[in-house]
């Protein structure tokens, strides 16, 4: 008898070893398949679906493994197996929302809905998908918090990334600005922006706003999500700049008293 029980945990031990290299090198084997498959499908999805499937095999090579065991101590493995129809079926109506979680994981994956490192907004909650797996989805805030939500709760959600995103940054002048100096310089900014390849893609839209301390005037940015704060501080950096060279005045609030005489 202990001579049967260390023959059966050297067995497996090998056979968890061997699971543990599978999972590996099957993870190895779907990345560089579907890269090469998947060459025009941008990288951030090929990672999603990477991720996905190499969880899906890990599963099942586990599973695999877990009945080899049990027929290395004498378990009868085809009757196990028969028997998962009925458990699976009990087991199904008691993790419903388990299920629930890995349908619509494989489903945001297939559909593209975003893929890791997308900026998503659920529930007002935005922030940088940093991991997409069967049953939750990790979204990291640019402050550091990460938000779980399982799967099935993400019914509505925006995604950033799928476009450019327009950013605007306004700014007042003063109401006895001469306006057509005032845009000159707005139009030159924008000129010396793109020419510098700073930001690529930003022009004057016009007069947004009359307001009671000035005129307010509106740009433009087309970035991408992530790069849109940064783009919009350079902007409003260079307006400030480019405002004090030209003598351009930026109103404040001012109150106005008048004294009635009785």
């Amino acid at each position: 008898m202990p001579k049967f029980i260390n023959e059966s945990i050297i067995k497996s031990g090998i056979i968890v070893i061997l699971c543990v290299l599978l999972c590996y090198i099957s993870k190895k084997i779907i990345k560089r398949l579907l890269s090469f498959k998947t060459s025009k499908i941008p990288k951030k999805r090929q990672k999603t679906v990477i991720n996905l499937i190499s969880n899906i095999v890990r599963v099942f090579i586990i599973f695999i493994g877990f009945t080899i065991i049990l027929e290395e101590y004498g378990v009868d493995t085809k009757s196990f197996i028969a028997s998962l129809g009925v458990f699976s079926l009990v087991l199904g109506l008691a993790l419903q929302d388990l299920l629930k979680d890995i349908i619509s994981g494989i489903s945001i994956a297939f559909e593209g809905l975003f893929n890791i490192g997308d900026y998503i907004e659920i529930g007002g909650f935005r922030g940088e998908v940093v991991a997409n797996g069967l049953r939750t989805t990790k979204i990291k805030a640019y402050t550091g918090e990460i938000k779980i939500v399982s799967n099935r709760n993400i019914l509505e959600l925006i995604n950033y990334s799928m476009d450019k995103t327009l950013t605007t940054v306004d700014i007042g002048v003063d109401y006895q600005s001469d306006l057509d100096t005032v845009e000159k310089v707005l139009n030159d900014i924008c000129i010396d922006l793109k020419k510098e390849q700073v930001i690529k893609d930003v022009d004057l839209l016009g007069l947004e706003r009359i307001d009671d301390s000035g005129l307010i005037y509106r740009l433009a940015i087309k970035s991408s999500y992530q790069d849109s704060f940064i783009l919009s501080r350079i902007l409003k950096r260079k307006i400030i700049d480019s405002f004090n060279d030209n003598n351009i005045v930026i109103p404040y609030n001012q109150v106005v008293v008048h004294n009635a005489k009785l």
